[in-house]
């Protein structure tokens, strides 16, 4: 008797598992979506998304990188080759002594850290929230200067024009988060714009919160005067040292 009812157990067994495991699903069906149907459906993207670079100009057309290579430098990747040039006085790039002429970022070794930005000393490279950079080529992957400089009236390039899913208008909004701490990336200028105007955005907006969720500024009268750097570099600098 035993013997018989053992495979009927194991039926019980299964059916029951069954119907725990559908369970979540059945739970599950009725709730929310939090998912979108991509690429039909593009979600907003986070204020401080760090996507593509590019570089900016001055709204006079000028180039604003002066080829330091500091980006090159502070890049944990070393990802970024530049090689700088000096202008030439009749008919200079930038207002610098010298340009980047060769500018190239190898996106595979990206880590999309920006360090690179906070680096800049010009603001000419900047982050902004364009992801969709699929290549079936490595050299693709690789973006020049064509690329990644705007035009002069601030029009973003991108090495596919025709990409469907390249929305060129990403390209203009810049990381929120370099916005909120610039200039020097301290959170005392906080709501206090550090940045220069750039060709086709004009003068990017300050970053109101380090949250994700915006606070408004006090008025003018209780905000004070605006910070200043001090001369001798960081806070950890004045404080001296032995």
């Amino acid at each position: 008797m035993s013997e018989q009812q053992q495979p009927q157990d194991d039926l019980f067994t299964i059916i029951g598992n069954l119907f725990r495991g559908m369970r979540v699903t059945w739970r599950q069906m009725f709730l929310p979506k939090v998912t979108t149907e991509y690429p039909k459906v593009m979600r907003e993207k986070p204020q401080r998304f760090h996507g593509r670079h590019v570089l900016n100009r001055y709204p006079d057309g000028m180039e604003k990188c002066i080829g330091c290579q500091l980006c090159a430098g502070v890049c944990p990747a070393q990802c970024i080759y530049v090689r700088g040039k000096d202008n030439d006085p009749a008919d200079p790039m930038s207002p610098g002594e010298r340009y980047g002429y060769v500018y190239e970022i190898n996106l595979l070794r990206c880590i999309f850290c920006g360090l690179c930005v906070e680096a800049c000393p010009t603001e000419a490279i900047t982050m902004t929230s364009l992801f969709e950079m699929s290549v079936t080529n490595r050299e693709d992957a690789i973006y020049t200067k064509k690329e990644l400089l705007v035009e002069p009236d601030g029009t973003p390039n991108h090495m596919f024009p025709d990409d469907e899913l390249a929305n060129l208008d990403e390209l203009r909004a810049a990381d929120g988060w370099m916005r909120a701490t610039a200039p020097q990336g301290r959170a005392a200028f906080e709501g206090v714009p550090g940045w220069t105007p750039s060709a086709g955005v004009g003068l990017r907006p300050a970053e109101q919160g380090q949250s994700t969720s915006e606070t408004p500024l006090p008025p003018p009268s209780a905000q004070g005067p605006s910070p200043q750097p001090s001369a001798g570099g960081t806070d950890e600098d004045e404080g001296g040292g032995e």
